[in-house]
């Protein structure tokens, strides 16, 4: 081949060559494609792994930080559609505000030992129903109230030889009107004899008043006075919105997130800051060193002083007659206790004449006479604890609420549960005697 046939056959060569890449880049299997593409994906699934793995490697050796350092975090509280909340059946935790005690809640959801729903033979039944000073987390459950009242009652000297059970139906924050839905749904199925209903004049008005109620915002439910006669009013929850929330609860995904929030101690942590965060804005908001503890009224001693406070009153009083109504229809007994609120009962005289003297009131005893009153008016028997506990501090220089730097203040101790259990259990017997007396003539 001459030279010039060479040079005219090159581009001819080339030419066959560029179509030989072009079909053999454009022809490429499938396979070969995505093998180019999976360099540049794989990076960010590592990257995303690593990070997962990462937090919950953080968690995992959070939580176990936390158990090691003893930390726990016990809140025994659920949603409950009747009364807005109720206690978990089955908890058990360390309860650590303003004493630490190891409490557990039976199976059907109260703060006592189990109880048969049946009545056993020969045992008459004592009901008591209350707020936080009937849960009473604060003393181990043989030292509260009505443990007290149980032991003692057994010696009561009564004709009949029945063995005498307290069950104990006290939750944290409830008011009269969400006792009363109580006794109608949940106690009238253990065949009570008797119903006691500790009455913390403290903050039970108002909590009977959606106006004045602090919690007026949650999904609770109230009575409402119309034409002299109790109304329930219970829209805040069965407002839509709530009740999806109580539905969302109940579900699957619910229990799932109620079981994580009662097991993860991180979890526990962030929500012990977040109460602990509340608590302090409301403190520093409604309360100062010269007024008695947070959670109870000032107002309350001075009587009906405006219309909001009459119709939390006459709301009250109506409740306490309902429930008279209700037990009586029922054959039982109904008694009415009024609590005590630690500035009542401080054992310095000169503190309680102090706080009266900023209130500009003349007695810190206004709640209890009212109800005495009405009970002698209505027919229903009402034990004030006031007037004995006040003797009592005052003789031996003691405090019946509080405990360490708190005394003084808050929840009754100890001590206080003592004098109430002995005070209230003196005043069952008396009564039940009075009655087989009456009975037997």
């Amino acid at each position: 081949m001459t030279l010039k046939q060479k040079l005219k056959s090159r581009p001819k060569a080339n030419a066959a060559r560029g179509r030989a890449v072009f079909m053999t880049a454009t022809t490429e299997p499938p396979a070969t494609a995505a093998n180019t593409a999976g360099p540049r994906r794989r990076p960010r699934f590592a990257k995303l792994a690593l990070f997962l793995i990462s937090v919950f490697a953080a968690i995992l050796v959070g939580e176990v930080a936390l158990r090691l350092a003893g930390f726990t975090y016990f809140n025994p509280y659920i949603a409950d559609e009747d009364v807005g909340f109720s206690l978990r059946p089955g908890a058990e935790g360390w309860w650590k505000k303003e004493a630490l005690t190891y409490v557990r809640i039976n199976s059907q959801g109260f703060r006592d030992r189990e109880h048969t729903m049946a009545k056993p033979p020969d045992t008459l039944r004592i009901a008591v129903l209350g707020d936080s000073y009937v849960e009473a987390f604060q003393v181990p459950v043989e030292k509260t109230f009505w443990s007290v009242m149980e032991r003692r009652l057994q010696d009561c000297h009564r004709p009949a030889k029945q063995k005498i059970e307290v069950l104990s139906f006290g939750i944290s924050g409830f008011s009269t009107a969400r006792e009363l839905i109580l006794l109608r749904k949940r106690l009238w199925q253990y065949s009570p004899d008797m119903i006691v209903l500790l009455v913390t004049t403290g903050n039970d008005i108002r909590d009977n008043s959606r106006t004045l109620n602090e919690y007026r915002n949650q999904p609770l439910p109230y009575f409402v006075l119309q034409d002299g006669k109790l109304t329930l009013d219970n829209s805040l929850l069965t407002a839509r919105t709530q009740t999806f929330t109580f539905r969302l609860r109940q579900s699957f995904l619910g229990t799932a997130f109620s079981w994580l929030q009662n097991h993860s101690r991180i979890l526990g942590l962030i929500y012990t800051a977040r109460e602990a965060y509340q608590s302090r804005d409301r403190s520093a908001e409604k309360y100062s060193a010269n007024q008695h503890e947070p959670g109870m009224d000032h107002e309350v001693y001075g009587g009906a002083a405006n219309p909001q406070w009459e119709n939390a009153w006459q709301t009250t009083e109506a409740l306490f007659e309902q429930m008279r109504n209700e037990v009586n229809a029922k054959g039982a007994r109904f008694l009415v206790v009024t609590g005590t609120v630690g500035v009542q009962v401080n054992p310095n005289p000169e503190n309680r004449q102090r706080f009266m003297n900023r209130l500009g009131v003349q007695t810190l005893f206004y709640p209890e006479q009212r109800i005495k009153a009405l009970g002698d008016a209505k027919g229903f028997a009402v034990l004030n604890l006031a007037p004995s506990f006040v003797e009592y501090a005052d003789r031996n220089k003691v405090f019946l609420h509080g405990f360490g730097e708190s005394s003084g203040r808050g929840h009754w101790n100890e001590i206080g549960h003592q004098l109430a259990g002995e005070s209230i259990a003196r005043e069952v017997c008396r009564t039940l005697t009075e009655d087989d007396d009456a009975a037997a003539k």
